[in-house]
């Protein structure tokens, strides 16, 4: 799937960095995907390319924090599928990584986002910050500086400096 959506990103034939911008905002391929896309594929050096995936992975956790709330809110209110579904399914979220918060708490956040693995992104520890009810004003430099911490092993791996493929770095 994330070797579609690179290829649909790439055939719109968009200037390189908003190209970037728009791969590194979709929850599948996050800054962990669009950087080495962007510096291989698109030729942008690799400050550049961190540059635009940086900027465009936080934009979607942006707005899951400012608007997730409202949006859930609305959603119960217009469905009881939704409310059924959604909330079955935060409710069982919020259980499973309770442990997890109550041990390492809001600095876990940062963590979590930074490490450069699936499902680990801003888009979900946008929506874990909103399950644990945490505010925007601590969540987001969490998240961003997460997301910062992500970029960098992923632009170091991408020149080579780190390597994941002998289980060493």
């Amino acid at each position: 799937m994330k070797e579609r959506i690179i290829d649909f990103v790439a055939s719109l034939g968009l200037p390189p960095e908003v190209a970037t911008l728009l791969l590194s905002a979709l929850p599948i391929t996050e800054l962990r995907a669009s950087i080495p896309f962007a510096h291989g594929v698109l030729g942008l050096s690799l400050p550049i390319a961190f540059f635009w995936a940086f900027l465009g992975s936080l934009l979607p956790g942006i707005a899951i924090l400012l608007a997730g709330e409202r949006l859930i809110a609305f959603g119960n209110r217009k469905s009881r599928r939704f409310k059924k579904v959604i909330g079955r399914k935060l409710e069982k979220t919020q259980k499973a990584f309770s442990k997890k918060y109550e041990k390492y708490g809001e600095p876990g956040l940062a963590v979590f986002v930074g490490i450069p693995l699936p499902l680990t992104g801003v888009w979900t520890g946008s929506l874990a910050a909103l399950i644990f009810g945490i505010p925007f004003r601590r969540a987001f430099p969490l998240i961003a500086v997460g997301n910062a911490f992500a970029g960098i092993i992923v632009a170091l791996a991408t020149a080579g400096i780190l390597s994941f493929a002998d289980g060493h770095l």
